[in-house]
């Protein structure tokens, strides 16, 4: 599933094709979207944003297309009257005169006024945007010591969208690899400097992932790495994917569990466990 990285990346590609642009024709495969078609098109979009792993596109009537790409959803953008070879089902197409944006496979579309997006269940529910460039260190360090997630687990805690939207499975591996903490250890197990250690690396490997399309390594190593002959997912991660490989901290190997129902990495050696407190 794309994090939070891929749709504000996505978010950037479709901003500087649609924004300020009028739609010129509109499609939606689901039937019951069908009948926004005609009240889009000739429509100005207006903005372009994403919300945690959802992807808001707004229009001059009052009208925001939201949708969220799941596991198989993704967006192509293209020259008008392009098209694109692909098995996936196109959902929706939003076309200008120069250019079309395409969403294929995802299944949560919607069509909100503003009083159905201020209730959005989803929006309502998940916290402060990772990638969000007003939210500071401190902010996630407050946030990991209420009461609401002090206790449970960094593992379970990390893919809560309620805690911070945008953050997924390969963030929250690297995440805890950069901080040197254990999956398993709890917010309250923290000191005051290991908290802010925390909520430092969850700011910035999402932000290093949002500027590296993707790649976690701190550059130098990447670098390094594809000079030797690495591929893009050789290189990619620290320790995501990374099962039985060396630890770049320690030569340790990386070892592979399934926590909160999902695979997790991380180096026993190098990330503290509960019991080191």
């Amino acid at each position: 599933m794309p994090e939070g990285p891929e749709i504000k990346l996505a978010a950037d590609q479709i901003a500087a094709v649609l924004e300020q642009q009028r739609v010129r024709e509109v499609f939606f495969e689901q039937p019951r979207l069908a009948h926004y078609a005609t009240e889009l098109e000739g429509q100005k979009v207006l903005d372009v944003s994403p919300r945690g792993k959802a992807l808001l596109i707004s229009f001059d009537n009052n009208l925001t297309l939201y949708s969220h790409n799941q596991l198989y959803g993704v967006w192509h953008l293209c020259d008008y009257g392009q098209t694109i070879d692909t098995k996936r089902t196109l959902r929706v197409a939003l076309h200008t005169e120069h250019h079309s944006a395409l969403l294929f496979s995802a299944s949560s579309i919607e069509v909100l006024d503003p009083a159905a997006l201020a209730d959005h269940p989803f929006l309502n529910r998940i916290g402060p945007d990772v990638l969000d460039p007003q939210l500071n260190w401190r902010d996630v360090a407050q946030r990991l010591l209420t009461p609401t997630f002090r206790r449970r687990s960094l593992a379970s805690l990390y893919l809560d969208q309620g805690f911070l939207a945008g953050v997924g499975n390969y963030l929250r591996s690297e995440i805890l690899f950069d901080a040197g903490m254990s999956p398993m250890l709890k917010p309250a197990q923290l000191s005051a400097g290991a908290i802010g250690a925390l909520a430092r690396s969850t700011l910035n490997i999402s932000r290093r992932a949002y500027a590296t399309a993707g790649v976690t390594n701190p550059a130098r190593r990447a670098r390094r790495l594809e000079r030797e002959g690495a591929d893009y997912e050789a290189y990619r991660f620290m320790v995501f994917g990374r099962d039985g490989l060396p630890c770049y901290g320690c030569s340790s190997n990386i070892v592979k569990i399934v926590m909160a129902s999902r695979r997790l990495y991380y180096c026993s050696n190098c990330q503290v466990e509960p019991n080191d407190q």
